[in-house]
């Protein structure tokens, strides 16, 4: 299936590991030209290093932390200059301190919707001028399962990623008409540095192996296992392709079918 991603240029926010790197893996495959970003200089080369097999000429990489609006002006200029006006917009990030209500402070609060909310604000601030004129964009939200269950601990992250479905499916509705396409992608429990950092603190937490850690969450889970970071991408990947153009303002489960509910 040819998804018409020849000479699409994609912005993939912290992608140097993870979901967003197979993100950005995905989508070079299928021909696009991928600007990512990190915030760990090390991570970003070792990151373009290996896109780079797939193509040396589609692929350019920025060092930006995605809390601060002067980075993210920067990684957009930066992108420009690399292959032009932006066709597709994949918002990511990592994610942030973990806690009870009772545990965050309000800095902690503040630092949470910059990195999970503002960041994703601020990048779609930067691609939807673009998009409107040209009368075609893509933009895709990797957030979290949390947005239907919270999940227990993350409670800063069960916070921003929620709002922030709820302001993109609003943005969706206003920019439909331009052929600007606005989605989110809901991973589970997909075997991520992320998930096995939480996998540790669990085990920690309660005395037990990171094994046994894992199989609490995977017996949950009807797959019976951790989901691979490329089962996200070829979503992500089909969404912002040309034989999306009819889907707009949707949340889509990646999870193995740990969600229960009909919608």
């Amino acid at each position: 299936m040819d998804l018409g991603l020849a000479k699409k240029h994609a912005v993939v926010l912290a992608a140097s590991k993870g979901l967003g790197f197979a993100a950005a893996k995905e989508l070079l495959e299928e021909g696009a030209c991928v600007t990512i970003c990190s915030s760990n200089e090390d991570n970003l080369k070792v990151a373009i290093d290996s896109l780079s097999k797939i193509s040396k000429e589609r692929v350019a990489g920025c060092v930006a932390d995605l809390t601060s609006s002067e980075d993210i002006d920067h990684l957009f200029s930066f992108a420009k200059t690399a292959f032009g006006v932006v066709d597709i917009l994949v918002t990511n990030t990592g994610g942030p301190k973990p806690g009870t209500y009772t545990q965050l402070s309000e800095n902690d609060w503040q630092d949470g919707f910059d990195l999970v909310f503002m960041s994703a604000v601020r990048a779609i601030n930067h691609v939807l001028p673009q998009m409107k004129e040209k009368g075609w964009g893509a933009i895709v939200a990797i957030t979290s399962i949390s947005v239907k269950n919270p999940i227990p601990n993350l409670t800063i992250s069960n916070g921003m990623r929620a709002g922030l479905t709820g302001a993109l499916k609003s943005l969706s509705d206003e920019v439909a008409a331009h052929n600007i396409t606005v989605n989110s992608v809901c991973p589970g429990y997909i075997h991520t540095d992320r998930v096995d950092q939480l996998l540790k603190n669990s085990a920690d937490q309660q005395q037990i192996s990171i094994e046994e850690a894992q199989n609490q969450i995977t017996e949950k889970v009807p797959a019976k296992r951790l989901g691979k970071p490329e089962e996200l991408a070829s979503l992500i990947t089909f969404l912002a392709s040309e034989k999306a153009r009819y889907i707009t303002g949707a949340t889509y489960w990646v999870d193995g079918g740990l969600q229960r509910s009909l919608m």
